[in-house]
């Protein structure tokens, strides 16, 4: 049976990477927040951007969905910041029979940083550019995942 392999983590902990390894390892199809807004968006941030945000996980879902019944492992390269997200979607999956692994590539601060300026330094086309605002935002609204919530946890920093 095709499994679903939910990542979580905050921006610029190596989460894209990781997945981008899972998804050869595994033969499994990626879906990503941020390759869509991204697309949508520009990589522009606004007022609107967390309302497209959720409208994007909500299609997702639906997409992902789809690919495991038709017997594909998915990866979704997500942040999941909140406990409340990461529980819905264990329940989402679970609800339809599918069964789930959390991973979770836990940074240090230290380390974070230096990536968010490496990130910024290097301005990748395919990346949000992190400024003081998010790095804030992230602090506020990032809650790390108990022990356990977790199946594989990736210490990356």
């Amino acid at each position: 049976m095709a499994t679903c392999i939910i990542t979580c983590g905050k921006i610029c902990c190596g989460k894209t990477t990781y997945c981008d390894r899972l998804i050869k390892e595994r033969n499994a199809v990626l879906l990503s927040c941020d390759e869509i807004t991204l697309g949508v968006m520009g990589g522009v941030s606004c007022d609107r951007h967390d309302d497209v945000l959720a409208k994007v996980e909500r299609y997702l879902y639906t997409v992902a969905l789809r690919i495991l019944n038709a017997g594909t492992d998915v990866v979704l390269d997500w942040g999941l910041w909140t406990k409340a997200k990461r529980q819905y979607a264990k329940a989402f999956f679970e609800s339809h029979s599918i069964p789930c692994e959390f991973h979770y590539l836990d940074i240090s601060d230290a380390e974070w940083h230096r990536r968010i300026e490496k990130r910024n330094r290097d301005n990748p086309p395919d990346a949000y550019y992190v400024d003081e605002g998010l790095i804030e935002k992230v602090k506020l609204m990032f809650e790390p995942p108990t022990a356990d919530e977790i199946d594989s946890w990736i210490f990356v920093g």
